[in-house]
């Protein structure tokens, strides 16, 4: 493992700096069930009928000290901030990273941004609106239970139903702030090639155009009021290392806000050998460190940290291969749920636990299911060797209003998540999920084809399901859902591949695997949901998949036969069980809610790594 480690509680690991003020705690909080809040400026005057709540936790949550499950589509946060005189040269930068769904931000009564999404991160510069001493911040959030808005497992009803929760309104993520300098480093995008021995790193600047007033395109010197010139040359040094050791560095030019560079990783002694690389894989996530540091007439003005993970991620031959070597992938469906916070992780630990809980069953790797989980968790996975499929958060309704709001936040949450190792599949749609006449319908289909082809322009990379679990169109592999109980019935069912891939046999639900008009071309095939298990351990009988077991020895018996028959099938490479904890009323996982193994681990670990 490499030297690499955060700052704890940062919220954004892949590109720290130590300038930063937490501002997750108590803030004022109110209802607005009239939505009058704007109409009698409340972000000037906070009413004195508040109350208080816990932020990150929405209000749904036992966490967040006020726990009502009832909708509420308007609310209001308001805390003070106390800011020391802000150097001239310097900006100040709030951040939220999730707020469910439309988000205005006032400071000190001004309104400096609105967003709307519920799952992805977003900042405002609120330099222009602060003032030394005390400063009020007031946020409102809109909700509702609108099918075209991404909501992924959020209810639209009053009650809970079938696989769908209580809804998360408002903020529900972390709330941060950072000082950076006004010229600075506003995104890298870090691409490794194991196969190149480089990793390539596509900078941007913010504030660039500071340094562009005035000056000769040509010369990069600025033109003064009294004609002198000064110098004006950006550069971007980035340094290398691996377990506190150097491996290379590099300078380039940043003319216009934009620049790339491509640094080798492979030690200069030994330039064809492949001993001195350190390659990101599940069993040895072995990480390099990156210090990129910004400089202007080469004096440094911002510095950040960040890391990679050495890997390539490729399909052939019917496989996934990582670093050229196929991989089979026992992945687990984590839907990111807790009993007292939600969608909301309680901590940073309980994060990190949930992780390891899920190595000692023997999963390398989950499928984050219908959310944009916290990016501290894909840090985790990334440190300790865990495979992640990204998927985002459903709408559920077709319309010109939810393409919209759906193609904006996936292109963001790629991009924010783009630089993480652990990532190996994009997962866009689940289950016809928003797309519900995709097998027949062309504007659908089309739809589909969109997002691939938007996830392939950004990641060229890592390969893009569409549509997770049948009626594919466009994908880069063939994902099953099945949750058949018996492992005879399911070997047999998949005995013959071409039956499956040609759709004379319909699996789950009585679903094909290809949508109309639509062939498969040899794609990986995965199992993507099975089992679902529903076992109370001799509590409650509710939700879940199939008949529900009464015993550990029969669902341990259960789950063995079915996984094994996975295992058994040859052009299968790789599946995914349902689940890794209960969801309120939905009990088939391999732990309660309160992350209690309801089996002993090892026994699972034995059968998935026979």
């Amino acid at each position: 493992m490499a030297s690499f480690n955060k700052l704890k509680g940062y919220p954004r690991p892949q590109m720290v700096r130590h300038n930063w003020t937490d501002l997750d705690g108590t803030w004022d909080f109110i209802f607005d069930d009239e939505d009058q809040g704007e109409k009698e400026r409340w972000s000037e005057a906070f009413p004195r009928d508040n109350r208080q709540i816990t932020v990150p936790f929405s209000y749904e949550t036992v966490m967040s000290g006020i726990h009502d499950e009832t909708r509420h589509d308007h609310v209001w946060y308001h805390r003070t901030v106390s800011i020391n005189i802000i150097p001239e040269d310097h900006r100040e930068i709030l951040h939220l990273e999730g707020s469910d769904f439309h988000t205005k931000v006032f400071v000190n009564g001004d309104m400096v941004g609105e967003h709307d999404g519920g799952y992805t991160r977003f900042g405002f510069d609120i330099t222009d609106n602060l003032g030394a001493g005390e400063n009020d911040i007031t946020i409102k959030v809109d909700d509702s239970p609108s099918l075209d808005q991404p909501r992924g497992k959020q209810r639209w009803k009053s009650e809970n139903f079938a696989c769908w929760y209580v809804q998360t309104t408002g903020i529900w993520k972390s709330v941060w702030m950072e000082e950076v300098p006004a010229l600075h480093i506003e995104k890298l995008k870090i691409t490794p090639s194991f196969a190149g021995k480089n990793v390539r790193i596509d900078y941007v600047v913010a504030g660039a155009e500071i340094c562009s007033e005035n000056s000769d395109f040509q010369t990069g010197r600025t033109v003064s009021a009294d004609n002198e010139t000064t110098s004006n040359d950006i550069t971007i040094d980035t340094v290398i290392s691996f377990d506190g050791k150097e491996v290379n560095r590099s300078s380039v030019k940043s003319d216009s806000g934009k620049c790339t560079d491509i640094i080798s990783v492979s030690n200069s002694e030994h330039e064809q050998s492949a001993l001195n690389l350190h390659p990101w894989t599940p069993e040895q996530p072995d990480l390099y460190d990156l210090t990129v540091i910004l400089k202007r007439n080469g004096v440094p003005i911002d510095e950040v940290k960040s890391y990679f993970g050495l890997r390539d991620v490729a399909i052939a031959d019917g496989k996934v291969l990582l670093n050229g070597a196929p991989i089979y992938q026992r992945l687990i469906l984590d839907q990111g749920y807790w009993k007292e916070s939600g969608l909301t992780p309680p901590s940073e630990e309980a994060l990190v636990e949930d992780i390891d809980k899920i190595h000692q069953l023997g999963f390398n790797g989950l499928r984050k299911h219908m959310k944009i989980e916290d990016e501290r968790f894909l840090y985790w996975c990334d440190v300790k060797g865990m495979l992640v499929w990204s998927e985002m958060p459903a709408t559920f309704r077709f319309d010109d209003t939810a393409i919209e709001e759906f193609m904006g936040e996936w292109a963001d949450a790629v991009n924010q998540n783009y630089n993480h190792p652990c990532i190996i599949t994009w997962t866009p749609f689940n289950e016809s999920w928003g797309i519900p006449d995709v097998k027949t319908c062309f504007a659908e289909q089309q739809f589909t084809e969109a997002v691939y082809h938007l996830t392939k322009s950004i990641d060229q990379m890592r390969p893009v399901i569409v549509n997770d679990g049948w009626e594919h169109t466009v994908s880069d592999l063939l994902t099953l859902h099945d949750y058949e109980e018996d492992g005879d019935a399911f070997e047999k069912r998949y005995r013959d591949k071409e039956k499956i891939v040609t759709n004379e046999i319909y699996h789950c639900k009585n679903k094909c695997a290809m949508a109309d008009g639509y062939k498969y071309k040899g794609q990986p095939v995965i199992i993507s949901e099975y089992g679902g298990i529903a076992f109370a351990g001799g509590g409650k009988d509710d939700w879940g998949y199939g008949n529900t077991v009464s015993s550990k020895e029969e669902f341990l018996k259960r789950f063995d036969r079915i996984t094994s028959a996975i295992k058994n099938t040859p052009h299968i490479v790789g599946y995914c069980y349902t689940q890794v904890t209960d969801v309120q009323q939905e009990i088939n996982g391999l732990m309660d809610m309160d992350r209690n193994f309801k089996v002993d681990p090892k026994k699972i670990y034995e059968i998935n790594m026979k």
